[in-house]
């Protein structure tokens, strides 16, 4: 029994010194959704209800555009489908050539809907830049002030508590930081730097009232 005891009192010292390392190694970790302090910044929405108004015009042409092609082009499919059926499900080089000419409009019309929407997708590509240059600034800060170290996507964790989540810190620091910003691009401004006249990728169209991604 005694030296039982003596080997707890020879233990409890090398305990109480290893205690406070662990704890002074204890990693703060959060979790930050960025799209979503972005999108709720108050100079975002703010930006976006001036866009409804000044570019209206070009909103309205590009909804309309893209309900007119979508119907034309849900027509095709359908008389396409229907000659399908008709030959048995057999390809025949009469539907060959519907296929090949539906490939070609929808080509076509994604190609058109890319340039009715260019100016409003620089705008809010320029709104969103605007932004972002500021939230490595806002991300450092709600760090300090929430004492953390590590920070997470949502869809890097499995599971988290609601406590853990600053998003709602780095929307503040977002709406100190960047009070506002412009919705009119300079000349020949491009996202990310880009010089006037480079070939910009191949894209689906963004809808004008999309959400803004991920930096």
């Amino acid at each position: 029994m005694r030296n039982t005891f003596k080997s707890l009192a020879l233990a409890l010292p090398l305990m109480a010194v290893a205690t406070p390392a662990l704890a002074q190694s204890k990693l703060g970790i959060a979790v930050v959704d960025v799209e979503q302090a972005v999108a709720t910044s108050n100079a975002y929405n703010t930006a976006r209800t001036q866009m409804e108004t000044t570019y209206k015009t070009q909103i309205d042409a590009f909804r309309a555009r893209q309900t007119a092609l979508e119907t034309d082009l849900k027509a095709k499919q359908t008389a396409l489908n229907s000659g399908l059926q008709a030959a048995g499900g057999k390809p025949t080089p009469a539907l060959q050539t519907q296929y090949e000419q539906f490939q070609a409009a929808q080509q076509s019309a994604q190609q058109e809907l890319q340039r009715l929407g260019q100016p409003i997708q620089l705008a809010q590509a320029y709104i969103e830049e605007q932004i972002s240059a500021k939230l490595g600034d806002a991300l450092k800060t709600a760090m300090t002030n929430a004492k953390v170290d590590l920070v997470l996507k949502p869809e890097a964790t499995v599971s988290y508590q609601p406590t853990v989540d600053i998003t709602a810190q780095v929307k503040a620091q977002l709406d100190t930081l960047v009070p506002s910003v412009s919705i009119t691009p300079p000349a020949g401004w491009r996202p990310g730097g880009q010089q006037q006249g480079a070939a910009p990728a191949a894209a689906a169209p963004a809808s004008p009232t999309q959400k803004p991604t991920g930096r």
